[in-house]
């Protein structure tokens, strides 16, 4: 499923609610992508759930802020690897 239907499948059940939260905040690891941060090394290509970007721009358009937190003990890989995705000025903190 590419990330344009992710995004509209996405957009259509937000518009289901009134209301929608001013902020969701995601964890990393087993989140937005499928591992650990800290089993990895900066050098490889990281890849995220198939749904992820598309739900993560459906948010936005919505004007709904995200976030990231992580428990993980390698954040410069976890930053590194937000920078490889082009994702990391998606988030708000």
């Amino acid at each position: 499923m590419g990330d344009e239907r992710v995004k509209e499948e996405a957009l259509r059940t937000l518009g289901l609610f009134q209301v929608l939260p001013g902020l969701v905040v995601f964890d990393l690891d087993y989140t937005l992508w499928p591992f650990y941060c800290e089993c990895r090394s900066k050098r490889e290509v990281p890849s995220l759930y198939p749904h992820a970007e598309g739900i993560l721009h459906a948010l936005k358009d919505k004007g709904t802020n995200v976030a990231i937190a992580s428990r993980s003990p390698t954040p410069d890989i976890a930053k590194t690897f937000l920078q490889k995705l082009g994702i990391q000025s998606m988030f708000v903190a």
